[in-house]
């Protein structure tokens, strides 16, 4: 085990998830019965939220978003960049999966179960925007729960900051042309006008509003910064369940007349999750990359940014479209699924190491 390593053990020790992180496949359901419920009971104040857009884009969830979105950002120290030169071997896979790999084998993954495997099962007017939210969910890298999952493998902390402040400068950049790219590819009209307009106001304004608040806290001394950290925490949370109720309340229909949709539409995003952290792995081990920065380089380039794809999803298509559900789907295995893997990465390290050092 290198001294890298060891260092990372010390940093994380006492690490675990916490509460909200913990139950979160438990509120995401109870957050659909909700939704599910209320927009059957009383289906008229929906509506009427659902009615209040302006550009294409709906203000409360657009409010609901940043809530939950800046906080997680507020996470990010761009200044850890200098890191990338130290982590290369890791970031360089880490990189290739997210960017190179990731958004298209789900594509494939979507055009294979969606469009034909599972095409008779599903409402035919929704199978293109089923597999333009698979599209979305796959093309953000997740920004704050790689935080919880590199804590969970003992992983290096500088390696996970610098990839996450990566990543999101990649975003910044990519996320419009690779969504469009794929969604032209597999014959979806792309609305480029409200794409831009989701990166400008779910990516770029947020990443800029949380890096300027960040440095005002940073200022105020680390106490503080981290004191603010802890009671935004579960804000976000709660905004991610109030979109998630919105959401369900028109959503809800559909769902109950096929309730195996989400059970269909999350096969292509389970397969694509291992097989992406499974890849990433075996490439860091190949390149004898440390396991301290090979298990979150795995989980990076699993995971999703499911707070930005569902409000791309629901900006570019709406908050009735299978888009918006099949992002949905992937926030309610996010946390069992990464926890799976959390546990092969433990699991193995023993089988990693003695590869590693070989190669």
């Amino acid at each position: 085990m290198s001294v890298q390593c060891n260092v990372a053990i010390e940093q994380a020790a006492g690490a675990k998830l916490g509460f909200f992180e913990r139950w979160l496949t438990l509120w995401v359901f109870l957050a659909i019965v909700a939704g599910i419920a209320l927009g059957q009971a009383v289906p008229a104040p929906f509506q009427a939220l659902g009615a209040m857009e302006v550009a294409k884009v709906n203000l409360p969830v657009g409010l609901l978003i940043w809530v939950m979105i800046i906080p997680m950002l507020l996470k990010i120290d761009f200044a850890s960049l200098h890191e990338v030169k130290r982590h290369w071997r890791g970031i360089g896979v880490t990189l290739f999966v997210n960017w190179a790999v990731k958004p298209f084998s789900m594509a494939l993954l979507g055009w294979i179960f969606i469009r034909h495997l599972f095409a008779p099962y599903l409402p035919a007017e929704q199978i293109d925007s089923y597999i333009a939210g698979l599209i979305i969910l796959a093309a953000a890298p997740c920004t704050a729960m790689v935080f919880v999952w590199s804590h969970l493998t003992r992983g290096e902390p500088n390696f996970t900051l610098s990839q996450v402040a990566l990543n999101d400068v990649i975003m910044i950049f990519a996320f419009a042309p690779i969504v469009g790219l794929l969604l032209g590819l597999s014959a979806i009209t792309v609305p480029w006008d409200t794409l831009f307009l989701s990166v400008l106001m779910y990516i770029v304004i947020p990443v800029g509003l949380a890096q300027a608040w960040r440095r005002w806290l940073r200022l105020k001394g680390e106490a503080v910064f981290q004191a603010t950290l802890q009671r935004l925490h579960p804000i976000g949370i709660v905004a991610l369940l109030a979109t998630l109720v919105l959401l369900f309340a028109f959503q809800g229909e559909a769902i109950l007349s096929q309730p195996l949709i989400i059970a269909m539409l999350a096969v292509p995003i389970l397969i694509q999750v291992y097989f992406n952290s499974g890849l990433a792995y075996l490439l860091n081990r190949k390149f004898g990359v440390a396991h301290c920065v090979a298990g979150p380089s795995a989980l990076i380039g699993a995971s999703n940014f499911f707070e930005l794809a569902v409000a791309a999803a629901i900006s570019l298509f709406g908050f009735q479209s299978g888009a918006a559900l099949a992002t949905v789907v992937g926030v309610l295995i996010e946390v069992p699924v990464m926890l799976s893997v959390v546990k092969i990465v433990n699991r193995s390290r023993a089988w990693y190491e003695a590869g590693a050092n070989a190669n």
